[in-house]
């Protein structure tokens, strides 16, 4: 059929019955009338018995014999949800055919009590029959009337329609599969529907009283036309169930018999038959589709039927076990002890595909501990990637004496980073009242284990002594708390606080200015530091005064850490863990973009420690230079080279811009301005502050990449050679990236129960954004032409230039 034809039926040819179904009775019945004999306390206990009279008239004269509904008597709300079917036919109506429906109170005995009615036209004002739901409203105490024009229109007034009449609407064309259905958005959206709902009927009260009525749909529309009308048109309709398609309301709901042969079919003594099973051509198809889905994928139940059906054929295939385990139907305890046997033959899965089984979605401890004993393979590099969402799956775990817990513990005491970071990160969480005790009893468990030890996980210290090195971080991080708050008590500019904090520093009873025994860096901790340098210790001009400190190490150098309070920095952590994974898979194929995956800790709710990268940030540098070029060609000049610059630069400069363009994209990062955008002397670019993931942003309209002009205008413009091979990075890093996007994803599912704001506000809906970004339904090619025109849209964007330099005002007036 091509776009322009309109296909329809006409009613004067439709020799079926005028069938519909009447759902549901929203709102609150009015109160009782009980006569003055009753107590209130009667009138009180009784409950409403309740049906509803349907009664046809055509041309404002009753048609037929009204038909009722049985008596629903288990509300509110009241749903009979029945199917009434009239003695007329759709070929006697007409164009003023209206269908009278009448709620009828019972409960009282021989007294009948009206609750209210409604009237309803059958066909619309273009003479098409209305399908699909209504929502009619009743007139409380008044009696459906079939009078041409009707006394009781069940149409809700226009000033009265708010968001949520709209989106019925939506809703009816959707489930008459008028709207395409795409799943994670799906989701999103009657999530989304539910909680406007709620909104609405808490904002109406109990005002009105609302009739749910459901027409059923034809393949194509109906038309009124009178009998005997010339009119040329195909073949009348017969009542064949070829032509004549009606929409299921119970579509999707469980079904008793389909049920039973589910069981049937996933019984002890079907595993003899299902094993030599072998998937035709296109099951093979459909299998490998199904294996390609991400871990956010919901499948449905013919998807979990095949994957169920060719299990025996699946096990050399390592992806498929997660996929399978999905399938199984855990509260059956047959069915889950077919898988757990399957399970433990399965070929091998990799480390990425067990973190999904450590996520809420698997509650077997049997599945669980599985999951471990793969994570064992993974070398402490490698774990240690993965650290803080594997002390978050804590959550979910069913005791809190779990495999993870001592897996986790077990590994740290072989490795002091693992240790100080394992530490750090569960006594965060202790601050979490409904897991305070789970992820207490590891951080005992670690303490108990270490001072165990007989000798240090480097071989040189006891593990007494280890621990305490770890403890006396946290004394460490309680006396810069005690400094912060002094400091910012001290009344004056900036210049009065230094002098503040090199005094407390450097002061007579100081501890600080030379530890009695080294410390391990919290931030790193195979660093030994032995105290504060106070001389080349500062502050920053900001709200929260965060202190820049210079540590002493022990192999006679400096490290340099930012120290804040009062501002939670785990998304932040978050945020660089996975830029700096995403840095790991990147030069695992060969591409290294130069980034700069700084060190973060939360060492509380309010605050914690960052590593001080030497650098400026892009407002500073284009107030002083004018341009990134002038200020590189500061620190590389070279006459012969691109723009003055040398080429080792340049390339540094295009490669950690392609770099963070890609990974903000992913990450869905906002906030994006030239104040938190820092570039090193040797041309690396690199963001900071990360108070906006998943696709917040408090600017309105922001572009879709955080690219700004000055960026473009330092490769020499959009037609240059330099700004083609950074759109070719930008596209290899992108496909590189997407390649992963299951580890990603499953990392991010683990943090689905933390605190961090931005997932803490709406967990399923962040990741559902993420994994949209990844746009895993497109191959490769066509994600690279996806992705060019990305670049291209946000360099064009122009509002974003504006509302930068509304905010260069605001800094520069601050």
């Amino acid at each position: 059929m091509s776009g322009n034809e309109f296909r329809f039926f006409l009613s004067c040819d439709i020799n079926l019955p005028v069938t519909f179904r009447v759902e549901r009775l929203e709102g609150n019945l009015p109160p009782p009338k009980t006569p003055s004999s009753e107590t209130d306390s009667t009138a009180d206990d009784r409950k409403g018995e309740l049906y509803v009279e349907c009664a046809l008239y055509i041309d404002g004269a009753p048609f037929g014999l009204p038909t009722r509904t049985r008596l629903e008597s288990t509300g509110p709300s009241y749903f009979w949800n029945e199917l009434i079917t009239l003695t007329s036919k759709y070929r006697d109506l007409t164009v003023q055919s209206q269908l009278a429906l009448t709620v009828w109170d019972v409960s009282r005995g021989k007294d009948e009590e009206l609750i209210g009615g409604a009237t309803i036209l059958l066909f619309n004002s273009k003479k098409q029959l209305k399908t699909g739901k209504h929502k009619l409203r009743l007139w409380r105490g008044k009696e459906a009337d079939g009078m041409f024009p009707t006394s009781t229109p069940g149409k809700v007034p226009r000033h009265e329609r708010g968001e949520l009449e709209r989106l019925e609407k939506l809703v009816n064309k959707y489930e008459r599969g008028q709207i395409q259905r795409v799943d994670w958005l799906d989701r999103l959206t009657f999530k989304s529907m539910e909680r406007i709902k709620e909104r609405e009927s808490s904002k109406n009260g109990s005002s009105h009283l609302y009739l749910i009525v459901d027409f059923c749909s034809f393949e194509h529309r109906v038309v009124f036309q009178e009998s005997g009308a010339n009119f040329l048109l195909p073949s009348p309709i017969a009542s064949t169930n070829d032509i004549v398609i009606v929409w299921d309301p119970e579509l999707g709901k469980i079904n008793l018999s389909e049920h039973k042969q589910l069981k049937l079919a996933r019984s002890l003594t079907r595993g003899i038959i299902d094993r030599d099973l072998k998937p035709s051509s296109n099951e093979r198809k459909s299998i490998q589709r199904i294996l390609k889905y991400p871990p956010t994928r919901t499948l449905s139940g013919d998807e979990r039927q095949l994957l169920w059906k060719f299990r025996f054929s699946l096990m050399s295939e390592k992806r498929a076990l997660t996929k399978f385990l999905r399938c199984v139907e855990w509260s059956d305890v047959q069915e889950a002890k077919q898988a757990l046997e399957l399970m433990g033959k399965w070929e091998m899965i990799d480390v990425c595909d067990a973190l999904e089984l450590l996520s809420p979605v698997f509650e077997s401890e049997e599945v669980r501990a599985y999951a471990v004993s793969v994570l064992e393979r993974a070398d402490d590099d490698e774990l240690q990637c993965y650290l803080l969402q594997l002390v978050q799956a804590l959550r979910f775990e069913r005791s809190d004496k779990s495999r993870l817990s001592h897996f986790l513990v077990q590994r740290a005491l072989c490795n002091i980073e693992l240790a100080s970071f394992l530490r750090w990160y569960v006594a965060v969480e202790l601050y979490d009242p409904a897991y305070a005790k789970r992820f207490y009893w590891t951080y005992e468990i670690l303490e108990e284990n270490m001072m165990k030890l007989s000798s240090g996980v480097n071989g040189d210290e006891d593990g007494f002594k280890l621990w305490q090195s770890l403890v006396r971080q946290t004394e460490l991080t309680a006396q810069l708390c005690s400094i912060t708050r002094d400091v910012r008590n001290v009344r004056g500019n900036t210049q009065k606080k230094i002098e503040k904090l090199r005094q407390l520093l450097s002061g007579l009873l100081s501890e600080l200015t030379y530890f009695e025994e080294p410390i391990r860096s919290p931030l790193e901790p195979g660093v030994l530091i032995t105290g504060i340098v106070p001389s080349e210790s500062s502050i920053f001009k900001s709200a929260l005064h965060p202190l820049r400190l210079t540590f002493r190490t022990a192999n006679g150098g400096t490290c340099k850490i930012i120290f804040k309070k009062g501002d939670d920095l785990r998304q932040d952590q978050l945020v660089v863990q996975m830029v700096s994974l995403m840095d790991r898979l990147l030069k695992s194929e060969n591409l290294d973009l130069h980034l700069t995956p700084y060190k973060v800790l939360a060492t509380g709710q309010d605050e914690g420690m960052l590593e001080f990268i030497p650098s400026r940030s892009l407002a500073q540098i284009l107030s002083e230079h004018r341009s990134i070029t002038s200020y590189l060609q500061k620190f590389h000049p070279d006459d012969q080279g691109p723009f003055g610059i040398t080429a080792t630069c340049l390339e540094t400069f295009i490669k950690s811009c392609a770099g963070y363009s890609v990974i903000t994209y992913i990450l869905g990062i906002g906030d994006r301005h030239l104040d938190n955008l820092l570039l090193r002397d040797d041309g690396r670019l690199f963001h900071v502050d990360f108070g906006f993931i998943l696709g917040r942003d408090p600017k309105p309209f922001p572009p879709p990449m955080k690219l700004c002009k000055e960026m473009v205008e330092a490769m020499g413009g959009a037609e240059s050679q330099y700004y083609t091979r950074f759109k070719s990075y930008c596209c290899e890093a992108y496909n590189i990236l997407r390649k992963s996007s299951n580890l990603i994803l499953n990392l991010f599912h683990l943090m689905a129960g933390s605190n961090i704001p931005d997932i803490a506000s709406d967990p399923e809906k962040g990741i559902l954004k993420l994994q949209e970004k990844f746009r895993l339904d497109l191959d490769d090619e066509a994600s690279i032409h996806f992705f060019q025109d990305l670049i291209n849209e946000s360099v064009s964007a122009l509002f974003p230039q504006m509302v930068e330099t509304i905010h260069r005002w605001a800094q520069y007036w601050r």
